[in-house]
């Protein structure tokens, strides 16, 4: 696997200070060429001294080129971005600091983003720990952390990414129940924070290969499958019901035996098994309907 390293590279202003001065100097020593040329093209005396008289400008002309040449050298940098340069193939090295910057006009420079990217990923259709066919989706928010390997370890970075998120997320899927799951197990519905750590740890784990820092990963479209979607429903509401009738009648018992308690400690009415029966019977049909219970007086 690559890693990351710092690229050989000079604060621009101080290179572009350095190559004025040598321009400044190239140019000068062509002007004292010049010179030397027409003094002889202008005063010859053989042919022979007139074409030598050229020779000290070719070693200036080459300078010039050469000069020229170094101002492929300089490049600029903005916040959050980086420049992996490579050397005829070969690793040279990232600069990730903002300015103006040159390096050997050699080198090839490739600007990676070092921003916070995002993913929004389709919808899948998985089925869950239970089987049961579930549509998931999910949101990820990543950025760039070895510049080295999201470059020369993986072929398409941002593929790669998508590729692995679409897995793991089905990987997830599989290990949870939608809902309803025995005791205290995490389901992906009721357990929404441990389910999303779950996924950013294992996206964090696959994506590390890629030179990426996963910040956030979170399921933002979770329902049943239309094919049982509505069978699921009507299993919910019998869940929520039983839960519902089971609360009311815990509620009429402690009622019931509160007022069974009261009654006897303040010695107003005397009752037998049959009585008592009989009062907590009516006291749990009125407590436990659903509509108002009309009395019925007993005048005989």
């Amino acid at each position: 696997m690559s890693r990351e390293r710092e690229a050989i590279f000079l604060n621009g202003w101080i290179a572009l200070g350095i190559h004025l001065l040598l321009v400044a100097c190239t140019l000068f020593l062509n002007w004292t060429a010049i010179c030397g040329a027409a003094n002889y093209i202008y005063h010859p005396t053989t042919v022979t001294q007139e074409y030598a008289s050229l020779a000290p400008m070719i070693p200036v002309i080459v300078l010039l080129v050469f000069l020229a040449f170094l101002l492929h050298g300089y490049f600029t940098l903005s916040p959050n971005s980086a420049s992996v340069m490579m050397f005829f193939g070969s690793y040279a090295g990232t600069v990730r600091k903002t300015g103006l910057f040159w390096t050997i006009p050699f080198y090839k420079r490739n600007t990676q983003s070092l921003r916070l990217q995002s993913l929004q990923g389709p919808i899948l259709k998985v089925n869950d720990k239970q089987g049961n066919p579930i549509e998931i989706s999910l949101v990820l928010v990543y950025h760039i952390e070895d510049t080295a390997q999201a470059q020369f370890d993986v072929y398409n970075f941002k593929e790669y990414v998508s590729i692995q998120s679409e897995s793991a997320l089905r990987h997830l899927a599989t290990k949870y129940a939608y809902d309803h799951a025995d005791g205290e197990e995490l389901t992906l519905r009721a357990s929404t924070d441990a389910v999303s750590q779950a996924l950013q740890v294992e996206l964090q784990e696959r994506l590390s290969r890629a030179g990426a820092r996963v910040d956030e990963a979170r399921i933002t479209h979770l329902a049943y499958a239309p094919e049982i979607a509505m069978a699921m429903l009507r299993r919910q509401q019998a869940f929520a019901v039983i839960a519902a009738r089971r609360q009311i009648v815990e509620g009429a018992v402690g009622i019931v035996n509160s007022a069974l308690v009261e009654l006897s400690n303040l010695d107003l009415v005397e009752f037998d098994n049959e009585s008592k029966a009989a009062l907590v019977s009516n006291l749990l049909v009125v407590l436990c309907s659903e509509s108002q219970v009309q009395p019925v007086i007993n005048a005989g």
